[in-house]
């Protein structure tokens, strides 16, 4: 008697399984397949693109700058770390701005070492530093907050011939609050709250007229109310069109 062949296996549903296809190696992916994994791969990309401008946002904090040049620059080290000499212009300024040169807000004041000091009179072992602390505008400041004044205040510190810029602020602008990572937080109790927090939406710094460069805003390539960006719609359309693609393609390949 012949033995009856055992059933061929099948797959869920009833569907038989299909072996390897001929001709193809094992293992190697279709072209559906293939144009489904770059449809995944794009997506993921245009995703980074469309989000480039939520992680160049902006921070509300107090920038620290340099004035002994002239022109205010923006400083390379914090001010727990500089150590002016004597003569120096140390300013800071508190707004909603890029964390970068060329688009933080620099103070309103110019630089000006005699207009602040001229009337100081110098004293053996100690150093002279002008401040200019620039409390910005009513619009940067935090909700229920207010800048305690309209014009930036300027001040002349005399300190030790070592004292750091932190030490001269400390002098003439108490209190002063810092955050665990050493980030200046608030000067002459300024703001009540918050310290160096980020913003969906830095607006344009709003600066010396003399010194400050145009700048640009993350507004601008961001949507205005908050939702998906065009690039992230466009890519979304992208994947979109590229599955349709790909599923027509595999049921074209079945037929």
């Amino acid at each position: 008697m012949r033995r009856r062949p055992p059933p061929h296996p099948t797959g869920p549903e009833g569907h038989r399984s299909r072996g390897p296809v001929p001709g193809r190696p094992a293992g190697r992916r279709g072209p559906a397949a293939r144009v489904l994994a770059f449809a995944l791969a794009l997506g993921t990309v245009l995703s980074l693109l469309a989000a480039g401008p939520a992680l160049a946002a902006g921070y509300r904090y107090w920038s620290f700058w340099d004035g002994a040049g002239g022109p205010w620059a923006y400083a390379t080290q914090g001010p727990s770390l500089a150590r002016p000499a004597d003569g120096s212009v140390q300013g800071f300024r508190f707004a909603v701005s890029k964390d970068a040169a060329d688009q933080a807000a620099r103070p309103r004041s110019p630089a000006d070492f005699a207009a602040v000091c001229g009337s100081t009179d110098p004293v053996a072992g100690r150093k002279r530093v002008a401040l200019v602390v620039d409390f910005g505008v009513p619009a940067d400041a935090p909700a229920g907050d207010a800048p305690p004044q309209d014009a930036p205040r300027t001040a002349c510190a005399q300190v030790a011939p070592d004292a750091t810029t932190a030490e001269a602020l400390a002098a003439v602008a108490k209190p002063l609050r810092y955050n665990s990572a050493a980030l200046l937080c608030a000067i002459s109790g300024y703001p009540k709250q918050g310290c160096g927090e980020p913003m969906a939406d830095a607006p344009a710094a709003t600066g010396s007229p003399s010194a400050a460069p145009s700048s640009t805003t993350s507004s601008s390539t961001a949507s205005p109310g908050g939702g998906p960006s065009a690039g992230l719609l466009a890519g979304i359309a992208a994947v979109a069109a590229l599955a349709a693609a790909g599923v027509w393609q595999s049921r074209r390949r079945n037929r």
